[in-house]
């Protein structure tokens, strides 16, 4: 074919090109102005600011933020003053998309700024930090930060100067959490973390009574701390309204009862336990993961040096590990069995349920010993695919871990994020010269630090090696007093960890070696449990009988 033809066919594919791009809908450039009034009570802002884009007929586009989430965008400010603002532009940082693919339409538009305290740490590190905050909520929904009224606009690609918003409203502190007779609220000053932090830290619980306390003065009571369940232990409720046909299946599905229904249990014969839920929020997230941390601070000595012992003393708690059983799911399977690996000596045994990675070859579905890339699973030199973060139970992938990853670096940079992947890692990882975790892979890339991986490990973040590695001190001391339990379907690949922990177990001790391990078949996810709360406690205190020491009170908590 002669060159003339050829630069024909070439000029028509041009042509043809170029008639297709026009013919798509043009991409808004658009960017947004946002205002710090000149009235405001404080002086300059440091935090992230974030401005949502959500349909027009959502109400408070700020309350949606999340995986499933609206368009939000996210700036670091330094220093914002009162008068001034701040352009956030195609700079931002997108979720679940850039501002510049943000496409025309029509939104409601709504800008909020979450502040940062300075924290002058003990390590000599002085570093931005969302404030402390005692609600179990993302920091962009904390009191005190700042936001501006929702705004409708019609977004067009010929959209003039940047919208502009205006900071005008503050989230309100929260509730103030009230006694009753069966739940009791404890929060001290933490010496241990405010040394630490530089800035005033709080470690707290609610406790959930048994029936008869009161009655009986001199009885002496074991112990579940309930991790990761929220305000209140075992969702423990006496309202008879929240005991609906919807919350019943909801709970079953899960195999347990109602909040109602399990009061109604522990007002009735269960044996008499204390349960403790802790309230442990670091300024990473409102979870501290039990443990000390160079990044979190050393939590693990303020709950068993400083708030375990005021417990005690408070409520006539069995101050010897016998009497202290920790429990939890997911966040709190992991916390749970973290405080029985860790602290041998003060507890007597965990209840684990599906608990976050507790081996760090099965940290999802990422060996982050051997695997180049968090996001990316690589079948051969060819083919690529990214991996779920999350799943159905029958096996859908959802939202995948780049997308979660991409999710927390639009809610806040150097670990900042106040989500799952962030404390994941705060927690296990190095502090950076800058003060900040060291991230274990680059939050827009995937590309994991193997170096990071292996500082977790050594650290003893990584339950599996870290009980295999001390196995010779641990083994004995915790024979009988381990039970896992985990959907063969978890929705979070979390099962695949406690797999690991299984083999690790036969490997080291045999198959003989009294360890419990329980699987949700066929198809059982996130939220299965083997029994309801009541079982739970039945069987822990069978536990608690089983493994006293010669002369303990066994009878004065069965009156």
């Amino acid at each position: 074919m002669g060159d003339r033809n050829m630069f024909r066919l070439g000029l028509r594919a041009v042509l043809a090109l170029l008639a297709l791009t026009l013919a798509l809908p043009a991409v808004a450039q658009v960017s947004f102005s946002v205002q710090l009034p000149g009235d405001a009570k404080t002086g300059p802002v440091t935090g992230r600011l974030i401005v949502v884009a959500a349909t027009a007929d959502t109400a408070e586009p700020r309350m949606v933020i999340g995986m499933n989430g609206p368009p939000s965008f996210g700036v670091d400010v330094d220093a914002f003053k009162p008068g001034s603002s701040i352009t956030v532009g195609q700079e931002s940082i997108g979720y679940p998309i850039d501002l510049k693919r943000l496409p025309p339409g029509d939104y409601n538009i709504q800008a909020v700024l979450i502040r940062y305290v300075l924290a002058k740490r003990s390590d000599g590190h002085a570093i931005w930090v969302p404030a402390p905050n005692p609600e179990r909520a993302p920091a962009f929904m904390s009191g005190g930060n700042l936001y501006s009224k929702p705004i409708k606009v019609k977004i067009a690609p010929t959209s003039p100067a940047p919208i502009a918003l205006s900071l005008t409203e503050t989230i309100p502190p929260p509730a103030p959490l009230v006694d009753t007779p069966w739940l009791k609220h404890v929060r001290i000053k933490s010496k241990i973390l405010s040394d630490f932090w530089g800035i005033p830290m709080t470690i707290g619980a609610t406790v959930l009574l048994p029936k008869g306390f009161d009655d009986h003065p001199n009885a002496r009571y074991p112990t579940v701390y309930a991790l990761s369940h929220g305000d209140v232990p075992f969702g423990f409720d006496t309202d008879p309204a929240t005991d609906t046909p919807r919350a019943r299946a909801q709970a079953a599905d899960g195999g347990l009862k109602t909040g109602y229904q399990f009061s109604q249990e522990w007002q009735g014969d269960l044996p008499r336990f204390v349960a403790i839920t802790l309230e442990q929020f670091s300024p990473y997230f409102f979870e501290s993961y039990v443990l000390n941390s160079a990044n979190n601070g050393p939590w693990g000595d303020a709950i068993t040096k400083e708030l375990m012992p005021h417990l005690e003393k408070k409520y006539r708690l069995i101050d010897q590990p016998y009497g202290r059983i920790t429990e939890g799911a997911s966040t709190g399977g992991w916390e749970s069995l973290a405080l029985l690996l860790h602290y041998p000596d003060l507890f007597g045994g965990a209840w684990t349920f599906n608990p976050d990675p507790i081996d760090f070859s099965r940290y999802q579905l990422t060996d982050v010993y051997k695997d180049a890339n968090m996001f990316e699973f690589r079948f051969n030199d060819w083919q690529v695919a990214d991996r779920p973060f999350r799943r159905t139970r029958e096996g859908q992938p959802g939202l995948s871990v780049r997308d979660l990853s991409k999710l927390e670096a639009m809610l806040g940079s150097k670990g900042r994020g106040y989500y799952q992947l962030a404390i994941w890692q705060s927690t296990y990882g190095p502090v950076g010269k800058d003060g900040y975790p060291v991230p274990l892979f680059d939050p827009l890339t995937g590309v994991i630090d193997h170096e990071v991986a292996e500082y977790s490990r050594r650290n003893g973040y990584d339950l599996t090696d870290y009980a295999r590695t001390n196995w010779k001190t641990l083994g004995p001391k915790l024979a009988g007093r381990m039970n896992f339990f985990a959907g063969e379907q978890d929705d979070f690949f979390l099962n695949l960890g406690v797999y690991k922990f299984q083999e690790m177990v036969t490997e080291v001790a045999g198959q003989n070696y009294p360890i419990r391990f329980e699987y949700g078949r066929p198809k059982k996810g996130h939220n299965w449990h083997h029994t309801d709360w009541a079982g739970v406690i039945r069987e822990m205190a069978a536990h608690v009988r089983k493994t006293a020491p010669a002369g303990a009170p066994l009878t004065d908590w069965n009156y």
